[in-house]
């Protein structure tokens, strides 16, 4: 049920960024009244759906004048790219990759072919000859790899 409402919520600011052309204004208690849910599911949608990974900045201000900035960061394909493989570092974990790969995907700077050769090769399946204490940063190098040839 919770992931419903997350979904729910998810959807709700996604169109708010669309209307508002990429930088929507909420009120977390009024986002709560509306899903009927606690403020704290706010929060966790926020952090899990709108995060830096995914392409967003993320500003807030408590009390009661308080609000959530969320801004859909717009980049140029190439620079996107790169700022993604300076940012991996030396490992990464499937879900921080996946993230990313989603989020140049939704930001048009990867076709959908390019992101499923990318997942294919940094996938579980495909790093299961790497022992697994390895994994996340043999991982992180194929990604780096596979981007900068991209670009």
């Amino acid at each position: 049920m919770a992931s419903g409402i997350s979904d729910l919520i998810a959807s709700f600011i996604n169109e708010m960024l669309r209307e508002a052309d990429g930088t929507a204004e909420l009120q977390r208690s009024e986002l709560a009244n509306r899903f009927n849910c606690v403020p704290s599911q706010i929060n966790y949608v926020i952090s899990t759906r709108f995060s830096p990974e995914r392409g967003y900045i993320v500003e807030s201000r408590r009390g009661g004048g308080g609000y959530i900035r969320i801004t859909r960061v717009k980049a140029d394909p190439k620079r996107l790219i790169m700022h993604t493989v300076n940012s991996v570092g030396d490992s990464i974990d499937l879900n921080t990759a996946a993230a990313l790969v989603s989020n140049m995907l939704g930001s048009n700077a990867i076709d959908s072919s390019a992101a499923r050769l990318i997942m294919a090769a940094i996938g579980n399946n495909a790093l299961r000859p790497v022992e697994s204490g390895s994994r996340n940063a043999v991982r992180a190098s194929i990604l780096k790899h596979m981007l900068i040839n991209i670009v």
